[in-house]
């Protein structure tokens, strides 16, 4: 039976963005169930009470969005007795290796070639465009193992946001949840406790004056804009949402309502 977590939040020491998705409602008045999808960011640093917790909710599957450069940065997972662990890379390892260079270890004026001017907004945006539409294969891979056996699902990335981000809203939509209500959600990662750590090299004033944290903010944020991109690539590619789940991901009528029979109350 799956494990209900409580309603308070826990506050995880290691483990950043954590919650359940459980309780969005879907545009036929049903609810998600609790307990039975998370997300949050990595796992690489959760400590032991972090795991003790983690392991308690049932989990049978942990979805890890990272590519291997975010797991030489940031270490693997911890291991969860009985839990299966998928690696499903949404972005190509060598994709923005410099880039996220630049962003650790450049300069002012560095930063301001690459970022200032909306260009951090804007590669954020083009970023979302391109994992709905190229990463089909990886989002049918989810949906259809969360409607066969991988419930209770636990889906992270780096910082929980964006590609976790984009993966749950994709899930969400397929159980026809409100997408206000996937936005609301989305945007929760904006809360300060649940905010991926800014990490420049040199640690005097200047690595984070107010000024690169401004150019590096949309690259930290969760914006509203750039779920909007996803939804918009969505809609212009195959014309709404299912016709997206049918003829890009793959998911029949029939798939999609065992889905929803697992995951809504």
């Amino acid at each position: 039976m799956t494990q209900q977590i409580p309603s308070t939040e826990p506050e995880l020491a290691g483990v950043r963005n954590f919650r359940d998705v459980g309780g969005l409602p879907t545009v036929d008045g049903r609810r998600v169930r609790h307990g039975v999808l998370f997300r949050s960011g990595h796992l690489a640093h959760a400590t032991d009470d972090d795991a003790t917790f983690l392991g308690s909710l049932g989990l049978h599957t942990i979805f890890d969005f990272r590519n291997a450069a975010d797991q030489k940065l940031e270490g693997a997972d911890v291991e969860l007795p009985g839990v299966r662990n998928v690696n499903l890379p949404l972005s190509d390892p060598a994709d923005g290796a410099e880039f996220w260079k630049m962003v650790r270890d450049g300069d002012i004026e560095q930063l301001r070639q690459i970022l200032a001017d909306g260009k951090g907004a804007g590669r954020m945006i083009a970023s979302y465009r391109t994992i709905i539409k190229e990463r089909t294969a990886e989002h049918s891979q989810v949906l259809h193992a969360l409607a066969e056996d991988s419930v209770p699902a636990l889906m992270h990335c780096a910082a929980g946001k964006d590609r976790a981000g984009l993966s749950i809203a994709v899930t969400l939509l397929a159980l026809g949840v409100e997408r206000e209500a996937i936005i609301a959600d989305y945007l929760e990662s904006n809360a300060k406790h649940r905010r991926y750590k800014v990490r420049r090299s040199g640690s005097d004033a200047a690595a984070y004056s107010p000024e690169v944290m401004e150019l590096l903010s949309p690259l930290f944020d969760a914006r509203a804009e750039y779920l909007a991109a996803a939804f918009e690539t969505i809609d212009e590619t195959w014309g709404g949402v299912d016709a997206y789940l049918e003829q890009g991901l793959g998911i029949t009528p029939e798939l999609r309502e065992r889905l929803r029979e697992r995951l809504l109350d």
